[in-house]
């Protein structure tokens, strides 16, 4: 079960994140998570959202180079070691953690969600579903 995830290239120029987020917010699209590594130059910007297509068909409507890759969402509890269990239920299966960013925290149930780039997705999916870990699906953004 993976989310899909934005890749939004963005020029490092004033307002460029501003216009993004703004495009977003106006179209109704709640960012559930994000990140962004950025260069001298430019930066990418990924983007978890509640409506993936909408979000992606506004972006390229207003001239951002966006691509769409599939990754995971996983529900961790939000104590310590909880990140570890799930980093070495991945290593136990000889899997790679790509990159990995914070995503959304319930306050209500001690749980955290991670967003998960990996080399073998399918792999890891099985990894974590038979450990216990609940994956989050596109769906399931809708109503977080």
């Amino acid at each position: 079960m993976t989310v899909k995830q934005l890749s939004v290239f963005v020029e490092n120029r004033a307002g460029r994140l501003s216009k993004i987020t703004r495009l977003l917010g106006d179209n109704n699209i709640s960012i559930r998570a994000m990140s962004i590594a950025d260069t001298k130059d430019f930066g990418i910007l990924r983007l978890i959202v509640n409506d993936s297509d909408k979000a992606l068909a506004i972006l390229k409507e207003n001239n951002f180079a966006v691509t769409v890759t599939g990754v995971l969402a996983i529900r961790i509890s939000d104590k310590p070691g909880g990140l570890a269990d799930a980093m070495e239920c991945l290593y136990a299966e000889n899997i790679s953690v790509e990159y990995m960013y914070a995503a959304f925290i319930s306050e209500t149930d001690e749980t955290a969600y991670l967003v998960l780039r990996v080399d073998k997705l399918d792999e890891a999916v099985t990894a974590l579903n038979e450990s216990g870990f609940k994956l989050v699906s596109d769906d399931e953004l809708r109503s977080l």
